[in-house]
């Protein structure tokens, strides 16, 4: 099982606290009566060092410090002279010397100046016939500290014995039942503050790991984020120490692959355009190859047969040489037309060609044209109709209008059906000038209105050939006027088709 950061921290720091916790209330109840023993030993030694500078052998003159040292020290003091004649006692003030009680003073001598932990046959300093000697020990030549027990009260006794300068003897008799029973306070005391403390431990470890943590989270949250592509993401980690230069780093790594990332995606989007236009180019010029070469090859067929024809002199007679010869030059032509709109659509294309913009009167550029197909409109009994505003004045190429008007008026003438009528306007629209060309006949499928404009694309593949049309014209009103930057279009209406186109109008 997956154990969390802030989990671990937490359980660290309670564990760091409970350790302390048990520590201290171990060596509280193991060590605290020892050493208040051992403080006590240097207390009651300090303390007869004092009464010693202070005593000259009258226990009178000094009986105040001797009442103020056994309060002090909650003690009972004697004073025993060498030959064993009491002098004072803290029991009473000081007697008459025909009521001193004898006492055997204190024998100095242990080998080393050590405890002598097995000599407990010898008799107490000091006590009722029950105490017990439980232990002894030479401090120095001056100096004996025993450990009694009471066997009827059952409380244990320190008991200093201290041969003093004129050489009577100071014996302190200390109570150790105080010193237990604060041991044991203490230690209850300890136990009580150390569960105390245990509890502000854990809450404190319980907030510090998870003011701790919570950056880190955040921190690996953006990481995730960052993981999926994803850097909207930031730090908002405010600090001055290592975790806020972290969140720092984080947000500007993020920054530089947000970057990076974009251009590269930018790249690859560029790419994958490049390619795409890069297939359909391929397309097209396979498309282009094979459309080219089925244009060729029924005109260069017929001239290579009618051409052979009048080499083997199959035609004899004058009449059919020079029909022979007519359907050479008719074929011959188609060819030219092609090459040369093969080589426009190519200049245009590419870009090689510069449009050469000026201002010209629209309305009397139209006029021109129409004139000059009159003749050609008589022979085909098709009616036109005009509806130009005058007046219309426009920017641009002429002679690649004058294409644009050809392409269309040809487009019509060759597609006007029964009814034959075509219908030339002009109008102002506003931003531009548009120019419509009507003509009466079939409409265009609706899935082919966007295709008409690809090269060598016709709706109806026969009757195109038989107007000796290739596909080209209305490709070639595209370049136009996509070189130009207008639009065009085509729409069917009522009873025909409208092709449509726009011109700009001049800056004034």
């Amino acid at each position: 099982m997956k154990t969390s950061i802030r989990t671990k921290l937490f359980i660290g720091i309670s564990a760091i606290v409970l350790s302390f916790v048990l520590m201290s209330w171990g060596l509280t109840i193991l060590g605290l009566e020892k050493f208040y023993v051992w403080q006590k030993k240097a207390s009651l030694i300090g303390s007869a060092k004092m009464f010693d500078d202070i005593y000259r052998g009258d226990p009178e003159e000094i009986s105040l410090e001797l009442e103020r040292l056994g309060n002090t020290l909650g003690a009972v003091l004697i004073i025993v002279e060498e030959n064993g004649f009491v002098k004072y006692s803290s029991f009473g003030r000081i007697i008459s010397q025909k009521r001193f009680e004898r006492l055997s003073p204190p024998q100095f001598s242990a080998a080393n100046g050590l405890s002598d932990q097995n000599g407990i046959s010898a008799p107490p300093m000091l006590g009722p016939p029950s105490t017990i000697l439980k232990s002894r020990e030479y401090i120095n030549n001056n100096s004996i500290l025993e450990m009694q027990q009471d066997r009827q009260v059952k409380i244990d006794f320190m008991v200093l014995g201290y041969r003093l300068n004129n050489q009577d003897f100071l014996l302190i008799r200390q109570p150790l039942a105080p010193v237990s029973e604060s041991a044991t306070v203490a230690g209850q005391f300890m136990l009580f503050t150390g569960l105390l403390s245990l509890l502000a431990g854990g809450a404190w470890a319980y907030v510090f790991a998870r003011k701790f943590t919570t950056p880190i989270l955040e921190l690996n949250q953006i990481a995730q984020h960052m993981s999926q592509l994803d850097f909207s993401q930031k730090c908002t980690i405010a600090r001055g120490d290592e975790i806020g230069e972290l969140g720092n780093s984080i947000n500007n790594l993020s920054d530089q692959l947000d970057t990076a990332i974009s251009e590269l995606n930018k790249k690859n989007r560029q790419l994958m355009a490049d390619m795409e236009k890069e297939r359909k180019l391929d397309k097209m010029r396979k498309e282009f190859v094979s459309n080219v070469s089925h244009e060729l090859k029924t005109p260069l067929a017929l001239i290579l047969g009618y051409a052979e024809g009048l080499k083997e002199n199959i035609a004899r007679d004058e009449e059919n040489r020079n029909y022979y010869c007519s359907v050479i030059i008719d074929e011959a032509d188609k060819m030219d037309r092609l090459v040369k709109d093969l080589l426009n659509l190519s200049q245009i294309e590419s870009g090689t060609y510069d449009l050469y913009r000026t201002d010209f009167n629209l309305s009397i550029f139209l006029h021109d044209i129409i004139q000059k197909y009159q003749t050609l409109l008589q022979e085909k009994e098709i009616l036109l109709e005009t509806e130009i505003e005058p007046d219309l004045t426009v920017n641009g190429d002429v002679l690649r209008i004058e294409q644009v008007v050809v392409n269309l008026f040809n487009n019509a003438i060759d597609h006007a059906g029964y009814a034959k009528m075509i219908k030339i306007s002009a109008a102002d629209i506003g931003d531009h000038i548009r120019v419509y060309v009507y003509n009466t006949g079939n409409h265009i499928p609706s899935e082919s209105l966007t295709k008409i404009w690809t090269s060598f694309y016709k709706v109806d593949q026969a009757r195109t050939r038989n107007h000796g049309r290739y596909g080209l014209g209305l490709s070639i009103v595209r370049a136009i006027q996509d070189m130009h930057g207008n639009a065009y279009g085509a729409e069917n209406v009522l009873d025909g088709v409208t092709f449509w186109f726009d011109l700009t109008k001049p800056n004034l």
